[in-house]
């Protein structure tokens, strides 16, 4: 080919290799969405919560597994909110973290199962949790404890809170059956587009889910499908609670393993190696 005719066709690729760079249908990358920045001030108000001298040594021991600040920053908390925390538990672990963080400038109910005059396991858990409330009234002064059981199901006002919380609950709701109304208290308790955050022991999802829950994990998927159906959507989930080393197949069920323990001594070298429960954590918004 001629030297000017190879000239003329160079300029001629080079026009259109410019056009198509500059022209408005060429698809261009799209960009990552940016997380959103870390709020650093709730975690300081977290954190010097954690330090606080109304905690015992064996609950700041569990701090290492259970991630109490990026649970909650996960969560959404800010220190101005209404919460409500349903079912805190034998030990009242997350309560130590939630009422001081919002004793001034938010709201904490806590919603405890009814009492059982008849049941010891329930009426022992119940006088624990009041006795450590009056322990320390610094921390636990603002806290209004509430109801929340089979027909009882005003755990805080309706369409007060900005964040319901619940944590490793889920599966005694199941065995009690009363899970779809566990869920629809938290949905009327929340205002619209309110959060719910949900921590429990993940189930092996190559297994079916018992419905009874009776080894005490729930499978990650079928948790929520449950919710959805009360009317909420998934927001996200989080590995901050993941344990890979957690085969859940124990004897005791997840109480095999810490801060449980219930095969005593036996095997305890081994089930401390593992550490706590491998957890879900989901992040829900009420729809409406």
């Amino acid at each position: 080919m001629p030297s000017r005719a190879r000239s003329a066709l160079f300029v001629l690729m080079a026009g259109l290799l410019g056009a198509c760079a500059s022209s408005p249908h060429v698809p261009q990358a799209a960009k990552a969405p940016r997380a959103p920045p870390r709020d650093e001030a709730t975690a300081s108000a977290i954190e010097h919560v954690l330090a606080g001298a109304h905690r015992a040594a064996e609950d700041r021991a569990r701090d290492a597994d259970r991630h109490p600040v990026d649970t909650l920053l996960f969560f959404g908390i800010k220190p101005d909110m209404t919460v409500v925390e349903v079912w805190p538990g034998t030990d009242g672990w997350y309560t130590e973290v939630l009422a001081p963080l919002l004793a001034e400038r938010g709201k904490l109910y806590v919603a405890q199962p009814a009492a059982a005059p008849g049941n010891t396991f329930v009426t022992g858990n119940l006088k624990a949790f009041a006795d450590k409330l009056a322990a320390h009234p610094e921390a636990y002064g603002k806290v209004e404890v509430t109801t929340f059981a089979a027909g009882n199901s005003a755990i805080a006002p309706a369409s007060s809170a900005d964040l319901v919380v619940t944590f490793l609950e889920l599966h005694n709701w199941m065995n009690l059956g009363i899970a779809p109304e566990a869920f629809a208290a938290m949905f009327t308790a929340l205002k619209p587009g309110g959060i719910l955050g949900v921590v429990e022991h993940r189930g092996d999802r190559s297994k079916p889910q018992d419905p009874a829950a009776i080894n005490g994990y729930v499978n990650e998927d079928y948790a929520i499908a449950m919710i959805e159906a009360a009317g909420f959507e998934l927001v996200a989930r989080s590995e901050i609670n993941a344990n890979s080393k957690d085969t859940k197949d124990y004897p005791q069920g997840v109480w095999t393993l810490p801060p449980s323990y219930r095969l005593g001594a036996r095997d305890r070298a081994k089930y401390e190696a593992i550490g706590e429960s491998d957890r879900f954590t989901l992040k829900f918004r009420k729809k409406g």
